[in-house]
């Protein structure tokens, strides 16, 4: 296969000259995104401008139009024969706009030379808001990861209030949530059959808003389920919590309820989710006439962040049965795999290796979680009638088949390839999967095989694995299992790294201020992992994100499954002095931490992670107790009592 030379016309057009190229008179569906413009298939906004492409439609992109000006953006390509489609972006713009700590971003990854500001915060509300003002009588049609985690009431923790669905302060007329090939199949069919926007009301995978005094769709197919009004919500903080275990349960059921809430004087009615897709559908969508590089327009303004990670990288599945309850994939990819054919992966990987700048080496073959890769129910019925939101825990399912040859045989596949001198695996593997005293049905020999396979031919030094916490309490909360598993899997790691003389590196992802997580428990996590050899560098205090359990608890204090109350870090104060334990090493926190470990009687941690402490006790003496670094005020002053930490 020969280098491909581009020419403008075979991006989506982005200006009325773009579209005159094409010979275009009128569109029928305009794009506004939060994203620079990426005709990549890892960006959502390019994947549904191509899956809109390939339904016949005339598709032009507006990518991130400015809302600070006279708003010609929102206007220069004129108005379009079906709707507009409005989407944030590859990322909620509150995540691409703000730290955890709430502290602006000094750049932003999709945007040319992460230039920060071309993003609103609340970009899909914006927009649409724009849109609706400007053209009042044309369907806006909303997606996207944004639209979809605030697809009901949910909480925002930017603003600190408790939100209604986004269809209500946008004033957009339908929202797809997940991923939107399959919903927009049927919204465009039944929009070129003659069928108004208005009418399309029992399309799955969408949500909208009725009056109050509209009639409810019928679907003889679908049975219902109310949940808390968002009024209620507002004033019962556990009715809120109540809520997400239906939303939850019902997003990633095979044949869920449609869900109806009340919103003020209308009704939110969210339609149930398309069944996953299958082989030939994922592999359709990534076989579109993608350009896999950023539009023209871009190449005087520096090289797009984002793009500049993946540009080398293969995707191989969608969707993530891992159910962690700070992680938002499940609520928009869902629990089940929807994995590519290696046909039209080793295709993709064709095209990557006859990309002009093409070095010989795949950055990434992976997915949300990299070794999920063709794994699924080994009885389909038991899957069909599944409410579990997660299928490894507490326990992986007795039905899943976690089979890791498919994927060996996908690595060599792909390696065997002549221009490809090496693929690394960048994505996070779940290391649980890896470790037989876990994943009691598999074959050992297999795992290992695998494991083998990873660690001598597709990593670059250093492995990453996200353990989360070590505090079991915080782990089961987190739908993570026991970092005695970890334990098990470093075991076999370091087998592999001396007995292959790889010089490896593992390193671990932790995270701080979850929910049910104690300072003590930071201190045991600091200790436990300092005691095995590691100084933690990928570390990241807990965010509260839309459509998740622990954002749940964080706001209401309630656990949504068992409405029990649940303690969480909350203030400034604690989310800090948490994530301040992770790097006991730096000078500036020692002295902090020695006095907080003797003020709670923990010497015993103190001693693991600064065993000078005595020697400093002696020299200090009483006045020990009076001196604190004020860089990160200590909250624990009034005599905070700590449970002792259970041994293993």
């Amino acid at each position: 296969m020969q280098p491909m030379m581009h020419k403008l016309s075979d991006w989506l057009p982005t200006t009325n000259k773009e579209v005159k190229l094409r010979g275009w008179e009128e569109l029928d569906v305009i794009l506004f995104s939060g994203d620079a413009y990426v005709d990549h298939p890892a960006f959502g906004p390019a994947v549904i401008g191509r899956i809109l492409e390939s339904y016949g439609l005339k598709v032009a992109i507006v990518p991130q139009p400015s809302v600070h000006d006279n708003l010609q953006d929102f206007t220069k390509m004129g108005i379009p024969k079906l709707f507009f489609a409005v989407t944030g972006g590859c990322m909620d713009p509150m995540v691409s706009n703000y730290t955890a700590s709430k502290r602006k971003r000094d750049h932003d990854a999709y945007t040319p030379n992460g230039d920060k500001g071309f993003r609103p915060d609340y970009a899909t509300t914006v927009y649409t808001n724009i849109l609706k003002d400007k053209f009042p009588e044309v369907p806006v049609l909303i997606g996207g990861i944004e639209a979809s985690l605030r697809r009901v009431t949910h909480y925002d923790y930017w603003s600190d209030t408790l939100k209604p669905t986004i269809l209500k302060d946008s004033k957009a007329d339908l929202l797809v949530y997940g991923m939107g090939e399959q919903p927009l199949r049927e919204i465009v069919n039944l929009l070129q059959k003659g069928v108004p926007f208005s009418s399309l009301r029992t399309v799955k995978q969408t949500a909208f808003l009725l009056n109050k005094d509209e009639e409810i769709p019928k679907n003889k197919n679908w049975k219902d389920v109310t949940i808390n009004s968002h009024e209620v919500c507002l004033k019962d903080k556990k009715a809120y919590a109540s809520n997400f275990k239906v939303i939850e349960q019902e997003s990633n059921k095979l044949f869920a309820d449609r869900v109806f809430q009340d919103v003020g004087n209308t009704k939110l009615v969210i339609n149930p989710p398309y069944e996953t897709m299958t082989e030939a559908e994922i592999d359709a969508s990534f076989d579109l006439p993608f350009t896999r590089l950023p539009h023209p327009k871009y190449n005087s303004r520096g090289p797009i962040p984002a793009f500049e990670m993946i540009k080398f990288s293969i995707n191989i599945h969608r969707g993530c049965f891992g159910g962690c309850s700070f992680c938002t994939i499940s609520a928009h990819q869902g629990k089940f795999i929807a994995s590519r054919s290696q046909e039209s992966i080793l295709k993709e990987v064709d095209k990557v290796a006859n990309m002009p700048d093409f070095k010989g080496y795949l950055s990434d073959i992976g997915g949300p979680s990299a070794n999920m890769y063709k794994m699924k129910g080994k009885v389909q019925e038991i899957c069909d009638r599944c409410v579990s939101p997660s299928c490894i825990s507490p326990v992986i399912c007795h039905n899943l088949d976690t089979s890791h040859k498919p994927l060996t045989e996908l690595y060599k596949a792909v390696d065997s390839h002549p221009k490809i001198k090496k693929s690394f695996i960048g994505s996070g593997i779940r290391h649980d999967l890896l470790v037989p005293e876990f994943n009691k049905l598999a074959d050992p020999k297999e795992l290992d095989a695998y494991t083998e396979e990873v660690m001598t031919n597709h990593v670059s030094g250093r492995l990453k694995v996200a353990p989360e916490h070590t505090s079991d309490n915080v782990l089961k909360l987190m739908r993570k299992p026991s970092f005695t598993y970890f334990h098990k899997f470093k075991e076999r790691f370091d087998k592999i790294n001396i007995r292959k003389r790889l010089n490896l590196q593992l390193i671990p992802y932790f995270i701080s201020s979850h929910p049910a997580c104690e300072l003590e428990d930071m201190a045991n996590l600091a200790a436990e992992t300092k005691d095995m050899g590691f100084q933690l560098e990928q570390v990241q205090g807990f965010t509260p994100t839309p459509m998740t359990v622990a954002t749940v608890i964080y706001y209401s204090g309630y656990h949504p499954y068992t409405l029990k109350p649940m303690k969480t870090p909350r203030t400034k104060t604690e989310r800090e002095e948490q994530h301040r334990f992770f790097f006991w090493y730096k000078k500036e926190n020692q002295q902090w931490i020695r006095n907080t470990l003797t003020k709670v009687g923990r010497n015993d941690l103190l001693q693991k992670l600064l065993p000078d402490s005595n020697n400093w006790r002696k020299n200090k003496g009483n006045k020990a107790k009076d001196t604190f670094d004020e860089t990160v005020p200590f909250s624990s002053r009034k005599k905070k009592k700590f449970n002792k930490s259970k041994k293993r």
